[in-house]
């Protein structure tokens, strides 16, 4: 979906607010809201397990590469500013803009492992959902005992000094060339703060393509960073800052997208 060639007709899609969703799993259009399994198991021991985890991210990585450059057409630029953050894990902040492009790309422009924080509905989604575990999926957990749980797990890949992503717009809106406002404002700034680690953004823009006879956009996705929490400010304040720190640095890099393939119309109040 939203991956070829589309008419200019079906590249328009109308909102009410920022956190309409234009793609949804059947999961989510079934029940809303999709819980993650009871026994699920966030740190997984078990030493064929990992070895399986291992041998399947290296593929995976592999297949990104080859994904990024011969079908998303996709540039980086300022990749070498992780090396500021060689002694300690670190977040990246990214824009939500393609489900595909998201999944694959963090873990060709981060120098280290990747681990994602995403909805427990992407594993559900068919052929691949049950191995996203296994790539460093971090599904949200849904008991208080879960969330705990993901919370720990969180601190640990993050003690292990290997990079946590997160999509603070929530939503992926296709090709969008806008940096949406955060739906949960700094909540999701806590990791960095509580780990006292750097962040980075990572913003992807979009550029008419080069090759002949194609709509669908070439990529840029530009590294920021990093900027650290500040020893003097509380944990709430340091969030706040972080959160402004990122979403200004996605504005800025925003600005060179050069290419609209998605419209983003505001519905008005007769539409709705």
């Amino acid at each position: 979906m939203f991956q070829g060639d589309l008419p200019e007709s079906e590249r328009i899609f109308y909102y009410s607010t920022e956190k309409d969703d234009p793609i949804k799993t059947k999961e989510q259009e079934k029940s809303g809201r999709v819980e993650l399994p009871a026994d699920y198991v966030y740190i997984r021991k078990n030493p064929f397990v990992k070895l399986f985890s291992a041998i399947l991210y290296r593929g995976f990585k592999l297949f990104a590469r080859f994904y990024a450059r011969f079908y998303l057409h996709m540039k980086v630029e300022n990749r070498k500013l992780f090396k500021k953050a060689r002694k300690t894990g670190y977040v990246i902040y990214a824009n939500h803009t393609n489900p595909f492009h998201d999944a694959f790309s963090p873990a060709i422009v981060a120098d280290r492992h990747i681990y994602t924080i995403a909805i427990p509905a992407n594993l559900y989604i068919p052929g691949i959902g049950k191995f996203l575990p296994y790539l460093g999926i971090m599904p949200l957990g849904s008991t208080p005992e879960q969330k705990a749980e993901f919370h720990a797990a969180i601190d640990h890949r993050l003690k292990q000094k290997n990079c946590l992503v997160i999509y603070p717009e929530a939503h992926v809106w296709p090709y969008a060339t806008k940096i949406r406002k955060f739906p949960q404002g700094d909540r999701s700034f806590v990791y960095p703060v509580r780990n006292n680690i750097p962040i980075f953004t990572m913003t992807t823009t979009y550029h008419k393509s080069k090759k002949k006879g194609q709509a669908r956009p070439d990529m840029t996705v530009y590294v920021d960073g990093p900027f650290y929490p500040d020893p003097k400010l509380s944990d709430d304040e340091n969030r706040a800052k972080l959160a402004e720190k990122a979403y200004e640095s996605m504005v800025k890099y925003s600005r060179k997208n050069s290419y609209e393939y998605f419209q983003y119309r505001k519905k008005s109040d007769s539409q709705k």
